[in-house]
């Protein structure tokens, strides 16, 4: 489904949206309640070395990279069951 989801949102909004773009689009004060969330609780670094390039990077990457990772994880499961 992750990996749909990754398609559809690069049909629908274009394959060069970021995240952060697509996010304000659909719900604008988000942002900022992640930004000052994150720099009050967790740590000001993190929002300038993890959160701004996810933010910057195309909008469907996240679910795409997610998927992948999942499908790959079921394949290697599935491969122990029948070896292990």
């Amino acid at each position: 489904m992750l990996l749909a989801l990754a398609g559809g949102i690069a049909i629908w909004f274009g394959p060069w949206t970021p995240l952060g773009a697509l996010i304000f689009e659909l719900y604008p004060p988000f942002l900022n309640t992640l930004q000052a969330g994150v720099q009050r609780r967790i740590a000001p670094e993190l929002w300038d070395l993890v959160f701004l390039p996810v933010l910057t990077a195309p909008a469907w990457v996240i679910p795409f990279v997610l998927g992948d990772l999942l499908l790959v994880i079921g394949i290697l499961r599935r491969r122990r069951r029948r070896h292990g």
